[in-house]
């Protein structure tokens, strides 16, 4: 099927859809007998230990998250392989372990993920490194060690993959992103190749405010060939899918050797479960928007293209007034990070409105990426932050302002649209991302789907990590889909929810005289 084909994104997006009806009419229950074990193992390939003194930066979080990418600017920057490993261990590894009454551990990552399930795996591909020889390999968390899967320096095979993009021909390192569809699935059935996005989105929000605390530029991918990117990763198409490519570093002289001869593997991994449940419409969803070839990928890129926030302000503005920078906390993000969890219980207490403009305003800066942006536009329900009236709004990037659409505290509105459940209910806000698919599927296809939700969650990851630097809490939220669009029309009329974000303060905090 063609990418250009955009009646499979609406097929799979319609029949992916929460619904009350929905829900109720196919009800789900875990199967608790074949939970996929949450990592990726080669039970045959030797462990590269990654070094684990790590140095921490020392560029507050706020300014990190909120940092523009780092411009290249001719000047060499190649990653260490601390410095790889830093990015490793704070964008997916493990930060800690937590053991149930029974003996069974629990295992957290650096960003949020859907039911902390964890199918997005790492893969790294370089050119000869310091302390690490060209090749490619995989991130292994659970023991944080790098397996070799391929000897050599294949980034060349990325720069034609990818039409010759200038980030990746002029990257001494590029990260892939890959997800295993089954990790996810389990709980969440088709439903999961969204995640495949949510996910990675989370991840690429750590890496990305890390990398600029370290001055590494990095740079978003999501336009290549997506055969030869799991050629060359050996990954399963029947099972697992390539997500992202990030372009870390810089060289002035570009990658410019032919692609070396690149073999089948066959790598054994070990069993994620005693048996899988295949989602047919999760690889449908993969394969009807891949691109085949590198001309189409360059067709693809050079698309016209169209900014989100269209709609003019019609009603009077209320500007932001995010911190000053003497007033920001200056925890480093290493910190922030390493902190970071998802709130389970929100307590009914304000925010101060420059707590929410500042989110707003350090999360919604531009993202180095190779379809431009941003594509969603952010609405907000908020029902306690102080100096701002309780009540629903659209946040304008170009004016720093906030329009408001409707007066009056939505509680229960915020509750049933997060899934009936209290965490939306008691949120000081609820910040939701939709964007106009049609203009996103008419400018990139079928894969416009794939950016769309993935540059609603880099922006939604980034929330979470200003949340928690300026101490307060944050959890990701599925949703009934048609449900937001309608609460937030007329002025969303024919928009798609692709990320919602509850902010506030967790319980046992007090109240503020």
């Amino acid at each position: 099927m063609s990418n250009n084909d955009v009646d499979a994104a609406w097929y799979y997006h319609n029949g992916t859809k929460h619904s009350v009806a929905r829900l109720r009419a196919e009800p789900h229950y875990l199967d608790w007998d074949i939970r996929p074990m949450p990592f990726k193992v080669y039970p045959h390939l030797e462990a590269i230990p990654l070094p684990r003194e790590l140095s921490p930066s020392s560029l507050p979080a706020l300014e990190a998250i909120g940092s523009a990418p780092v411009a290249a600017g001719g000047v060499p920057r190649v990653p260490s392989l601390s410095g790889l490993a830093r990015l490793l261990h704070l964008s997916a590894g493990i930060t800690r372990k937590k053991v149930s009454p029974g003996g069974q551990e629990h295992y957290f990552r650096a960003a949020a993920c859907t039911g902390a399930l964890y199918h997005i795996d790492l893969y790294v591909i370089c050119g000869d490194l310091p302390d690490l020889p060209a090749g490619v390999y995989h991130f292994g968390p659970h023991n944080f060690s790098l397996y070799r899967l391929r000897a050599g320096d294949h980034r060349a095979a990325l720069v034609e993959a990818t039409g010759g993009e200038p980030s990746i021909r002029h990257a001494p390192v590029i990260i892939a992103c890959a997800s295993t569809y089954w990790r996810n699935a389990w709980k969440y059935r088709a439903r999961a190749y969204r995640h495949c996005f949510w996910d990675t989105g989370t991840i690429l929000a750590n890496l990305f405010a890390v990398a600029a605390a370290d001055n590494v530029p990095a740079s978003l991918v999501c336009g290549f060939v997506d055969d030869t990117v799991s050629h060359l990763l050996a990954l399963d198409p029947m099972r697992e899918g390539p997500v992202a490519l990030v372009a870390l570093g810089f060289e002035p002289q570009a990658v410019a050797a032919p692609p070396l001869h690149v073999p089948a593997l066959s790598l054994a991994t070990l069993p994620l479960s005693s048996r899988e449940v295949d989602y047919a419409s999760i690889r449908e969803m993969q394969a009807a928007s891949s691109l085949a070839t590198a001309a189409e990928v360059r067709a693809w890129r050079t698309s016209p293209q169209r900014r989100a926030e269209d709609v003019p302000l019609t009603s009077p503005q209320l500007a932001l007034r995010p911190l000053p920078g003497a007033a920001r906390p200056r925890e480093a993000i290493d910190q922030v990070i390493l902190r970071r969890g998802s709130t389970r219980d929100f307590a009914r207490v304000p925010i101060d409105f420059t707590q929410l403009a500042t989110i707003l305003d350090v999360s919604t800066r531009g993202l180095a990426a190779d379809f431009g942006g941003p594509l969603n536009d952010v609405y907000l329900i908020v029902n306690a932050v102080d100096d701002l009236p309780a009540g629903t709004y659209v946040y304008h990037r170009a004016a720093s302002a906030l329009e408001q659409l409707r007066a009056g505290e939505c509680r229960r509105q915020a509750g049933h649209l997060g899934l009936g459940q209290e965490l939306p209910r008691d949120a000081a806000v609820n910040v939701y991302l939709l964007c106009d698919l049609d203009a996103v599927l008419a400018r990139f296809g079928n894969r416009g789907y794939r950016v769309a939700q993935l540059d609603a969650a880099v922006a939604g990851g980034r929330m979470y990590l200003a949340a928690y630097a300026l101490r307060l809490g944050a959890t990701g939220l599925t949703f009934f889909d048609d449900d937001v669009t309608g609460f937030f029309s007329p002025h969303a009329a024919r928009k798609s929810v692709m990320f919602l974000v509850a902010i506030g303060r967790g319980k046992g905090a007090r109240p503020r005289a």
